[in-house]
Parts: structure tokens; C-alpha cells; sequence
């Protein structure tokens, strides 16, 4: 709540009905919060736990936890990155570099698999909820046009 208000709210009487009128308007409106993540953290504890050429999680942790082999992980996300752009890192106009195809493709195939929320994968891959749901979206499309015959 603004002090200013509060304290002009305890002070003043002359004017109950617009200061309560300005204390409400204030309280109802929602802050949007902003997480500063740091992407390229997040890049590089996911590439150096599962892809770096000696991973931290040998392959059949790899197998457990994305219930696939790590050479069909990376064939579909070479597939997904060819038919949408989205998936390819970019910078942003300020140059600041963006999210992974392996953190979006991730995010993507955990949700699949473990049928969280965007919320939970935050935490470990650094993406946030919304992102993480367009990931998803924008995967299951890709994956489809690309593998709908096999």
C-alpha cells in the first residue's frame, strides 16, 4: 500500500471518500511480478547434466528421466528445430540472448512425460509458466506436422 495515502487517510478527514476511494483502486489492481532468470545458467546446468559429451547423469538416468534414449531426444529436437523457428535461440532487440531449444524442448517433453505444470519445471530449467506453456504448444504442433505418417 502507498504510505502517502495511508498516512493522508489517518490525517485527513476532509476527504474519507476519495482517499478510500484511491486506497481501493491501488489494493485491487494485481502487480505483475517479473522473475529475472538467468537463461544461460539454466542452458548450461541442463547441457552439462545431460549433453555435454561426458554428462554429470549417464545415459540410463538420461532413459529414466526422459523416458527415451538421449540419440532420440536429439533427433526429435533437430526435427522440431527444422520445422519451427521457434525453437532455435535468438536475441532479443535488446541482444540479449534467449531461451534454448534445449530448454524449451525440455520443458516441453517433461510436461509430456511427467504431466506437471509450468510452474515445477521453473526451478530446474529457469523457464517461467507462460513460456513454458507456449514451449509445449508449440512443440506438440511441430511433433505432429513432422511425425504425423510415422
Amino acid at each position: 500500500m502507498n504510505h502517502y495515502l495511508f498516512r493522508k487517510f489517518l490525517l485527513d478527514d476532509s476527504d474519507e471518500d476519495e482517499i478510500i476511494e484511491e486506497l481501493v483502486m491501488e489494493t485491487s489492481q494485481p502487480k505483475r511480478c517479473s522473475i529475472q532468470r538467468n537463461h544461460l545458467v539454466g542452458h548450461e546446468r541442463l547441457f552439462l547434466d545431460y549433453f555435454a559429451p561426458t554428462p554429470i547423469y549417464l545415459p540410463a538416468l538420461f532413459r529414466r528421466r526422459f523416458q527415451m534414449k538421449r540419440s532420440l531426444f536429439l533427433r526429435i529436437q533437430s526435427k522440431v528445430e527444422a520445422q519451427d523457428s521457434y525453437f532455435v535461440q535468438k536475441r532479443n532487440n535488446a541482444k540479449k540472448i534467449g531461451l534454448s531449444s534445449l530448454q524449451k524442448r525440455t520443458v516441453a517433453h517433461r510436461m509430456l512425460v511427467y504431466g506437471v505444470s509450468g510452474d515445477l519445471i521453473d526451478e530446474y530449467v529457469w523457464i517461467g509458466e507462460t513460456t513454458a506453456l507456449e514451449s509445449l504448444k508449440k512443440f506438440v504442433t511441430a511433433v505432429i506436422d513432422v511425425f504425423y505418417e510415422e
